[in-house]
């Protein structure tokens, strides 16, 4: 059975890096449903906060739920304790904390809080099944440069990521409306600055963890914000005539 079940996550990989790639073809002509966007799309909606925190659960339940399983073996060695925290610290943000700081959030259309809670339970127990109960790492792996470096990413993207979004709720006051042009930290050099630090964060994951699973999720996280940020940038220089023209959409310096 556990042959069977490896067999399962190598595949689910591969497809979620195949569904990555869908979604990014179908992206450059379709409009992301949610936040600003989400009038364009019908359908019933789900208040911002309850969105979010329902929709990123499963990926916050996966891994406690092997972690309270006493046949997750994996769990007994170090380097996949400290990988399977690194995805549990970061959904735990968004989960617990992340929902309650959004100021007036738009709601977000029903169907894409459930395409999100489908892809967080698919990815859950993808990564966190992987971890607890297949990958196998020698006990120095956390002490290896690839291992460093990934964790180092790791960390830096999800600092640029909580301090960007910081950036963003903190545009207006709370008497004011409308949209403002973001500014300080990255946002100086991109215009998706939150996204540039999640697609870093889950660069990192990957080059630590060294998994198929892990670099799944890390071009999947690509393919879904890469389109999303061009979206963003050609909406700014739309709304915006004083927007910075020297400012990239997700890549500082360079795109």
């Amino acid at each position: 059975m556990e042959a069977v079940e490896l067999r399962l996550l190598d595949t689910l990989a591969y497809l979620m890096g195949l569904a990555g790639a869908l979604c990014f073809l179908l992206l450059q002509r379709l409009s992301s449903p949610y936040g600003r966007y989400a009038s364009q799309w019908p359908g019933p909606r789900v208040p911002a906060r309850l969105a979010w925190a329902l929709q990123e659960l499963p990926s916050l339940a996966w891994p406690l739920l092997e972690c309270a399983c006493a046949s997750a073996r994996g769990l007994d060695h170090l380097p996949n304790r400290v990988l399977l925290a690194m995805f549990l610290v970061h959904y735990m943000h968004r989960t617990l904390i992340f929902p309650f700081l959004i100021r007036g959030g738009k709601p977000t259309p029903l169907f894409t809080c459930v395409l999100a809670f489908l892809f967080c339970v698919y990815n859950g127990y993808l990564q966190s099944r992987y971890l607890s109960r297949y990958a196998v790492y020698a006990e120095d792996w956390v002490t290896q440069p690839h291992f460093l470096a990934g964790f180092a990413l790791w960390l830096t993207g999800m600092l640029i990521n909580i301090h960007s979004d910081h950036i963003l709720r903190n545009l207006r006051k709370p008497e004011e409306t409308g949209y403002k042009i973001p500014r300080g930290g990255l946002f100086e050099y991109v215009t998706a600055a939150n996204y540039l630090g999640e697609i870093v964060e889950w660069c990192g994951f990957a080059l630590a963890s060294w998994s198929l699973q892990g670099a799944a999720f890390a071009l999947s996280t690509f393919t879904i914000l890469f389109p999303r940020a061009k979206q963003h940038h050609r909406w700014y220089l739309e709304k915006f005539e004083d927007y910075p023209k020297s400012r990239k959409v997700i890549i500082p310096f360079l795109y």
